[in-house]
């Protein structure tokens, strides 16, 4: 099969969440396990460091990786979803894996992937861990792509685990409670491996704790830490509490990595060019001013709202789409009513039509029409714009993804 081939039969065959929602989610890792000791076991041949939560995860991936290549390491970086290209999401020292290793991967294993009905997601965690240890990296950032204790990736035993934050998403899989998303987190924490906690609330800090115990885990609140920031191009104002929790991180790596403060200045400064990082808070154009971030729940919303508050502009005007398992109440109220809509529909299965999307709105006071795609509405705004208007694409990772 080409390349073209062989991603067209892994999204359309094996279940992905991305694309299908619940019936994608795995309710333990037996597949995965299974699928590593047929691949000889390469999650324990790499160094690895484990990053969960419920947004944030990709912004502190992409800078931990930054700095490690600019302290020369080799480092390997397996992200999702991916905006453009499948191959985003598995890179060495920010160069996309290549098309070839994709399509000799499924080639090699694809009568055990469909003997053991892998999904999308473990056959990808697969082909990560086999691509890291087959270009001996010196080290691997892995991403969870849905909560923590579940998922695919929580086979390793990482030289540090580190959760971002924790916000109301995923409800359906996760749990309805803050108490219950951060249990679910909480299950990428290791006996006696540090832990690193970005953001707490009153309801997640004594999960937190719990889980440390026993696991007999040194546990670290970055947002407790007084440390020294730096500036970064990745510029969104969530991104100060992320380059806290990157700090911490940094600092427990030192007793395997050598990593200097200039490494640290550089990496965060150049994070885009180092990892090819993409979709938060991107200036696209400029005269109108456009701007695309990939924040899709309330949690990551509220923050980039405000942000979005203090920029000066004649007219605000929003491209937003959404999925259909999106809780439209908790996330339309946090909309300016301010603005002009453009509403529309990812080209996934799960999106959500734009009429439904532009009749819930209008409850909020949101006013704007319904177009027949992502692009079709992004170039009306565009026509529709003055040189001192601002224009603002998201709602989803899927409406990004189309822009861009």
């Amino acid at each position: 099969m080409t390349y073209k081939e062989t991603t067209e039969w892994m999204f359309a065959q094996l279940p992905m969440y991305q694309l299908q929602g619940a019936s994608a989610y795995k309710i333990d890792l037996t597949n995965t396990l299974l699928l590593a000791e047929h691949l000889g076991n390469p999650e324990k041949e790499i160094k690895t460091i484990h990053i969960a939560g419920t947004n944030g995860k990709g912004s502190v991936s992409n800078m931990l990786a930054s700095i490690l290549q600019e302290a020369g390491y080799k480092t390997g970086l397996y992200t999702s979803p991916h905006l453009k290209d499948f191959r985003e999401r598995i890179k060495i020292n920010g160069e996309d894996i290549s098309e070839a290793f994709v399509v000799d991967f499924i080639a090699a294993n694809k009568t055990f992937f469909e003997a053991n009905h892998l999904s999308f997601f473990e056959m990808t965690v697969g082909l990560a861990f086999d691509y890291f240890r087959t270009e001996k990296v010196d080290i691997a950032i892995i991403e969870t792509g849905l909560g923590g204790r579940l998922d695919s990736t929580n086979i390793i035993t990482p030289l540090v685990s580190v959760i971002t934050n924790i916000g109301m998403d995923h409800t359906q899989f996760l749990g309805n409670t803050m108490t219950a998303i951060a249990g679910e987190k909480a299950g990428i924490i290791k006996k006696g491996i540090p832990a690193v906690i970005g953001e707490y609330n009153d309801e997640t800090k004594p999960v937190f704790v719990a889980k440390a115990k026993e696991c007999n885990a040194p546990l670290y609140f970055a947002s407790d830490e007084v440390v020294q920031d730096y500036p970064s191009d990745l510029i969104g104002d969530y991104q100060k509490q992320n380059r806290k929790t990157v700090l911490k991180t940094i600092e427990l790596l030192q007793d395997e990595f050598q990593i200097s403060e200039n490494a640290v200045k550089v990496g965060l400064l150049h994070v885009a060019r180092n990892t090819g990082f993409m979709g938060r808070w991107q200036q696209l154009h400029n005269k109108p001013t456009v701007i695309a971030d990939t924040a899709h729940n309330s949690h990551g919303l509220k923050i980039v709202m405000s942000q979005l508050q203090k920029q000066e502009y004649e007219t605000l005007r929003i491209v937003f789409g959404v999925l259909n398992d999106k809780d439209l109440t908790e996330v339309l109220p946090l909309m300016p009513k301010q603005a002009v809509y453009y509403f529309c529909r990812p080209d996934i299965p799960r999106g959500l039509d734009a009429k439904s999307l532009s009749d819930a709105a209008a409850e909020f006071g949101l006013e704007g029409k319904i177009y027949g795609s992502v692009t079709e509405a992004y170039q009306k705004a565009l026509e529709d714009s003055a040189e001192n208007d601002f224009i603002y694409v998201g709602g989803s990772t899927f409406v990004v993804a189309e822009v861009l």
